[in-house]
């Protein structure tokens, strides 16, 4: 027997005593706080030198969360995007969008290759929502998917390296030279006219409380700015109108425009400091979405203006009995969550309970209403770029209110009542705006414009209310 030498044993591996030492389960509260000291990482190949600074800037900031997105697998996303719904096109995808940013990491594909992808998204959030990336975290993943951020993100690269969508770019640079956008046809459109829609109101200039009109609601659908204002007097609640009204500057920004908005805001926010205003209220849930989440991002701490969304304060004033309706709305009714309210910022309670108030009204809600209710498509620029993709999203979402037996939508956004209205002219069903339901019902004569299809069904401006002479 041969007399072998001892196989010599491996260094010993220096025992960690750290967090990472002991198992764990990811996102489980009872682990090591110490496990937050460790940064995320992702296994990945190498990314490519890109030679374009804003790119490599871009790519740095979005890879984590896109390399999160696709190595999931799992697009769940795609059923309940409004866009893929009517189109099945599998570029235009959240999981297309996120693996996009991956290729540009790569080397693959350059922004132009990729930029016309991004105008098929309404920026309504349903796929965040409904992806299992958000639904875990916390628990499993350590990052909430962001889709919409990386589309504005995307669309603001291409602005930025010189590629354009033609309607977008006409529509801003229309919107730069008067303030305001131009809301989609030949309406008057000016600093001289923005507040044309609150005459004979005598409403005050400026003050601690102001209301801002969105541009759709100021210029076209000046029935829902009007109502607005006369159930705030009503109820005694105390507010004026800005000084000088700019855009809110949210559309720009979703459409890649950002230098834009920052300027629009910047302007907003010194006129609301001229007119010591210290709270805005908002009828537009797009504006919401600009002043609560845009805004506080350009200016930091010294945006120290209070938002009130004004669905809300008047569900308040029901509640406290400073607004009572009383008259009987004798329709079959149906409500569209606009996705701004509801898929991203949780707020659906309040329009369903000023409804519920409104005596006469039969109200069958929809089967989705929470999360991932319908779109009307009038979302993230696309009736600007694709007007016929927003009406076939538009068209979809009246077969639904069809089915629950309404002949009346409503809605509490202005930006999604022209579609809609245009939508359920072909299906007899009218479309009106939550602000304007609840006037009727306490005794108010609103007057103004419910847009081309609205004041045609309605024979006339608001019913004929409006002093226009139309019948």
């Amino acid at each position: 027997m041969t007399q072998t030498e001892p196989t010599p044993m491996p260094p010993e591996t220096p025992v960690r005593d750290d967090a990472l030492a002991r198992p764990f389960t990811p996102g489980a509260p009872t682990n090591d706080a110490g496990l937050a000291d460790f940064p995320e990482t992702l296994a990945r190949p190498d990314p490519v030198p890109l030679p374009d600074p804003t790119t490599r800037e871009f790519v740095e900031q979005w890879r984590n969360a896109s390399y999160n997105c696709y190595s999931s697998g799992h697009k769940f996303c795609r059923e309940v995007c409004p866009v893929m719904q009517v189109t099945r096109n599998e570029s235009w995808t959240p999981t297309a969008f996120h693996a996009n940013v991956i290729a540009l990491e790569q080397g693959q594909l350059d922004v132009a290759d990729i930029a016309a992808d991004y105008v098929n998204c309404t920026q309504c959030g349903a796929c965040e929502l409904r992806c299992p990336n958000t639904l875990f975290t916390g628990d499993f993943y350590r990052f909430r998917t962001r889709t919409v951020d990386v589309v504005k993100a995307v669309r603001a690269l291409a602005v930025d390296q010189g590629i354009h969508q033609p309607g977008w770019q006409t529509w801003n640079a229309r919107t730069n030279t008067q303030t305001h956008e131009p809301v989609l046809g030949e309406v008057d459109v000016s600093q001289e006219t923005v507040r044309d829609w609150a005459d004979g109101l005598e409403l005050p200039i400026g003050g601690e409380t102001v209301l801002f009109v969105d541009c759709e609601a100021a210029f076209y659908r000046t029935s829902v700015p009007r109502a607005v204002a006369q159930l705030l007097i009503k109820a005694g609640y105390e507010f004026g109108l800005m000084g000088e009204q700019w855009c809110c500057g949210g559309p720009a920004a979703e459409m890649g425009y950002v230098d834009q908005a920052k300027r629009f805001a910047q302007h907003n926010l010194d006129n609301w400091h001229a007119t010591g205003t210290k709270r805005v209220l908002v009828l537009d849930p797009h504006d919401y979405i600009t002043f609560t989440e845009d805004y506080p991002k350009y200016f930091g701490d010294a945006y120290d203006i209070e938002v009130v969304l004004v669905v809300e304060l008047l569900a308040e004033l029901i509640k406290n009995g400073r607004l009572t309706p009383t008259v009987p709305v004798e329709r079959t009714i149906t409500y569209h969550d606009p996705c701004r309210l509801n898929k991203r910022k949780g707020i659906w309670q309040e329009p369903r309970e000023i409804l519920r108030s409104i005596p006469g009204l039969t109200f069958n809600d929809v089967d989705r209403v929470t999360q991932w209710s319908y779109c009307s498509g009038g979302g993230g620029g696309l009736p600007v770029e694709k007007p016929e993709l927003t009406a076939a999203i538009s068209e979809r979402r009246l077969i639904k209110a069809a089915e629950t037996g309404a002949d009346l939508l409503v809605s509490a956004c202005p930006w999604s009542e022209r579609p809609l209205s245009a939508a359920g002219d072909a299906k007899d069903i009218d479309v009106i705006d939550i602000h304007e339901l609840l006037a009727e019902s306490v005794g108010i004569e609103v007057g103004g414009s419910r847009g081309e299809v609205g004041d045609r069904r309605a024979g006339g401006c608001g019913g004929g209310s409006c002093g226009c002479g139309k019948e």
